[in-house]
């Protein structure tokens, strides 16, 4: 039965270390993939026994990598956001007409609007 355990979650291991991979490697499909089968592992690991202490540092292993491959997306999200927010600033100043009253410029960047 432990081995059985062992094995499942040295599986789960492998397949979170290839999920990153494959974010890495900008590979979608192969990382969906990834992300579906561990979905099944998880869903299939069901620990009705006391890990020993070699299990439990596999399991905080699993959850180091698990967390580590979480901070990788959320940060390549944070930067596409910002991005996207930089290249859809005004890359013209509001002016003001010779009466003084303000007269707003375009808005959002030329580059994503088409007018470059």
């Amino acid at each position: 039965m432990k081995n059985s355990v062992r094995d499942s979650l040295q599986e789960l291991l492998d397949v979170i270390i290839e999920e990153r991979e494959h974010a890495i490697a900008l590979d979608i499909e192969a990382m969906q993939d990834a992300t579906m089968r561990k979905s099944v592992l998880l869903d299939r690991l069901d620990i009705d026994v006391e890990l020993g202490d070699a299990d439990l540092e596999l399991a905080e292993k699993i959850r180091f990598e698990n967390r580590r491959n979480a901070y990788l997306l959320w940060s390549a999200l944070n930067w596409i956001r910002e991005s996207m927010e930089f290249f859809g600033r005004k890359t013209v100043p509001d002016s003001y007409t010779p009466n003084g009253s303000m007269v707003a410029a375009i808005k959002g960047g030329r580059l994503l609007s088409g007018r470059v």
